[in-house]
């Protein structure tokens, strides 16, 4: 307990840093800042693989799988490369719902801020349940292994004209029957009062639908990781440092999604192998180096082929 209790801590420690120090104005994230904090939680998740080597060297840790500490390391590398990766759709669906809403770039970060927290949360409780699920009845497995190549087959073969509309979702007309909508921003406020009537701003709506959506994709991506770990600190971490890097990663790649078309065939790719996984689990049994080899590759080659296009076009 001391381990989780810590490891929370330590991330609403920054997170009360980031806020109150490190962005109490809100500004406009350049790509500059953005990529240095990315590079800086890239380098913290790998980092922590340290960390978590040496937890599984010790007894602070219930460790029911008996898994090696080595295995534990590589266990956590993959599934944050698995949640990093499937975070670039969560990205596409950011970008279309600030703009949507027309929120200024330098109140973004707010709104992802306390999004954050909101995801944290929520994905601790899917893990919780996902984890308490595959504990209790094995067969889960298959579900969840079929449900990933489901959503593969679909990545796959829907139209691109398909695209998320905010406000003609249903998340956007319920919260308008719950609470008046503001058509103004207030700065960063969340809240507004218009004739003694309290309205929500276009931060908070956006916020709403941001956080929903997240449990959206969190469907997809929680059964992913548990492709490669059932352990419910290996599981969470990986999604932790995955969502705290999420912020900087939209920031650095917001104005550059376009360029990165082939992308999406890499998340393909990765959900089928893992929906795969899950599904013949009782027949392969591949060394973790396999699965932390194929998503790497994956996410390389969709990055490369990506750049190779764009520079035929440009040239």
């Amino acid at each position: 307990m001391i381990v989780w209790i810590s490891f929370l801590t330590a991330v609403f420690i920054f997170l009360a840093l980031d806020l109150g120090v490190f962005n109490k104005t809100p500004h406009i994230i350049t790509s500059k800042e953005a990529g240095k904090w990315t590079a800086i939680w890239v380098t913290l998740s790998f980092m922590f693989s340290g960390i978590v080597y040496w937890l599984y060297t010790t007894d602070y840790l219930p460790n029911p799988d008996q898994l090696k500490p080595g295995t534990a390391a590589i266990k956590f590398i993959t599934g944050y490369l698995i949640e990093l990766s499937l975070s670039i759709d969560n990205i596409f669906v950011i970008a279309i719902i600030f703009a949507a809403f027309k929120i200024p770039q330098k109140y973004q970060h707010r709104v992802l801020f306390w999004g954050i927290l909101g995801a944290i949360v929520f994905r601790g409780l899917m893990i919780f349940f996902g984890v308490m699920l595959i504990n209790k009845f094995t067969w889960m497995t298959y579900i969840f292994g079929t449900f990933l190549i489901y959503t593969a087959m679909k990545m796959l073969f829907s139209g691109e004209d398909e695209q998320f509309q905010p406000k003609k979702s249903f998340v956007y007309k319920t919260l308008r029957k719950i609470i008046p909508i503001s058509n103004h921003i207030d700065e960063e406020h969340f809240f507004v009062k218009r004739r003694h009537i309290t309205a929500a701003t276009p931060l908070f709506v956006a916020l709403v639908v941001i956080e929903v959506m997240d449990v959206v994709f969190a469907i997809d991506s929680v059964p992913a990781i548990l492709a490669i770990t059932n352990d419910p600190f290996l599981v969470f971490s990986s999604n932790i440092f995955a969502i705290l890097g999420l912020r900087s990663m939209y920031f650095f790649l917001a104005n550059m999604l376009a360029k990165f078309s082939y992308l999406e065939y890499s998340l393909i790719a990765i959900l089928t192998f893992v929906g795969l996984k899950m599904l013949l689990h009782d027949y392969i049994k591949l060394p973790e180096w396999v699965s932390l080899a194929f998503i790497a590759v994956a996410l390389i080659t969709g990055i490369a082929v990506s750049l190779r296009k764009n520079s035929k076009e440009f040239s």
